[in-house]
């Protein structure tokens, strides 16, 4: 039977519950048809002592909705790294925890054996030796603990903090922090910083935050892992609209970043269809890092000569690549930031002066259809719309004939 605990092993078993009241929201406890109805209540309550705050609550007709709101211009820090910190422990990990940085504190390094007995010594408590060494080992790991071999043995001393290691240099860190952690991606590393250091963000906001987004930097960190040491990935993707589950083999490229919605991708290219694609980091549910690939740098090239040609994030799912031609009617005179923004977001697309108030504006990409919201945004000034594409050509003048009979008739 699951029963409720705010604290979590896994950050994963919670990430999805948060998204979906953040990210979708309005959804009733029957929509979440995942799990059972008692997991749900668990989540949710769990998610209520993490963001009591933020949480929203309406009813419909068909229950109560519960969703996250949450305006980021007006918060100095990002709630949900609540999420990130609420981490389970057990009796013996609070007591360990202690005493080992207790022990340390006086920076000297000490094996295993040596920890294991003075924690009895000091403290009147016997801790087997493994115990001892998984959990040296997990802080090690973590950064917490820094380990030296000296003959056959391992020897462990504390790991310098910012306090000790830059004292001169830390206050005007901390200001590089402050901003870091509301504005980069992983600032829960930076919010991570600041608890440690007793202090918090009270300089800087930021206008458009994607504050979701922390909830799917494991698997940026994951990607840009792979990046480096340039291997292959395995990777989970569930969609949310379909709601199927894909295993997807692939070697990780690139990282795209929407400026409007924050939303990430990551560009893989799956070498079973020679093909580049884009998986959403959002849907992206496991990550298994593979073998090191030896093409690693003739893939990237391939990729920065074709990244001209995606307008958005789409590959396109025919060989012939969508021509965008129009031809518009600007006021040269009065209308000179409509020019400067073809020019700005056209993305290298080729503007011509045809005749007075009159110009062309013509793109070649892979999927043409990820333009036509940006098109669309010129009507009224739009004199004709042309591409090899009959599909978006016939799409386009429907479209602009029920918007004339929506508000003409």
């Amino acid at each position: 039977m699951s029963e409720f605990q705010e604290l979590i092993k896994s950050f994963a078993k919670s990430r999805e519950y948060v998204r979906d009241f953040f990210v979708y929201g309005f959804k009733t406890r029957e929509d979440f048809s995942d799990k059972s109805g008692r997991t749900y209540d668990n989540e949710r309550r769990r998610i209520e002592s993490w963001l009591s705050e933020y949480i929203h609550s309406n009813y419909t007709k068909n229950g109560k909705n519960i969703s996250l709101a949450i305006d980021s211009n007006l918060l100095l820090t990002n709630p949900l790294y609540r999420v990130w910190k609420s981490k389970s422990f057990t009796d013996n990990d609070i007591m360990l925890h202690f005493f080992l940085m207790d022990i340390l504190q006086d920076r000297k390094s000490r094996t295993i054996e040596e920890l294991t007995n003075e924690i009895l010594s000091n403290y009147d408590v016997l801790f087997e030796p493994q115990l001892v060494r998984k959990k040296v080992k997990e802080y090690e790991k973590e950064g917490l603990l820094l380990c030296e071999k000296s003959g056959k043995q391992f020897r462990y001393s504390c790991a310098d903090n910012l306090t000790y290691a830059i004292p001169e240099e830390l206050p005007a860190l901390l200001e590089a922090i402050r901003f870091f952690h509301i504005a980069a991606p992983m600032g829960i590393l930076g919010s991570t910083i600041l608890d440690n250091q007793k202090t918090s963000n009270d300089i800087f906001t930021t206008k458009h935050g994607f504050f979701a987004h922390t909830l799917e930097d494991e698997m940026l960190l994951l990607l840009l892992t792979a990046m480096k040491k340039q291997t292959s990935i395995s990777l989970i993707n569930r969609s949310a609209k379909t709601n199927t589950t894909q295993r997807i083999t692939g070697i990780p490229l690139k990282i795209f970043i929407s400026t409007r919605t924050g939303r990430r991708y990551a560009c893989l290219y799956i070498q079973k269809n020679r093909r580049f694609t884009n998986v959403r980091l959002d849907y992206i549910k496991e990550i298994t890092p593979l073998d090191s690939e030896p093409s690693y740098i003739e893939y990237k090239e391939k990729l920065e000569k074709n990244l001209s040609k995606i307008y958005g994030v789409s590959f396109g799912k025919e060989h012939t690549n969508d021509i965008i031609k129009l031809t518009l009617f600007i006021d040269e005179k009065k209308e000179k930031h409509i020019i400067e923004r073809l020019e700005r977001e056209g993305k290298d697309g080729i503007l011509t002066h045809i005749k007075e108030n009159t110009y062309a504006y013509e793109k070649e990409v892979f999927d043409g259809n990820e333009m036509m919201p940006w098109v669309k945004t010129f009507t009224g000034r739009i004199l004709s719309f042309e591409s090899n594409n009959e599909y978006l050509t016939n799409k386009f003048y429907w479209d602009m004939k029920k918007m004339i009979e929506m508000y003409c008739n």
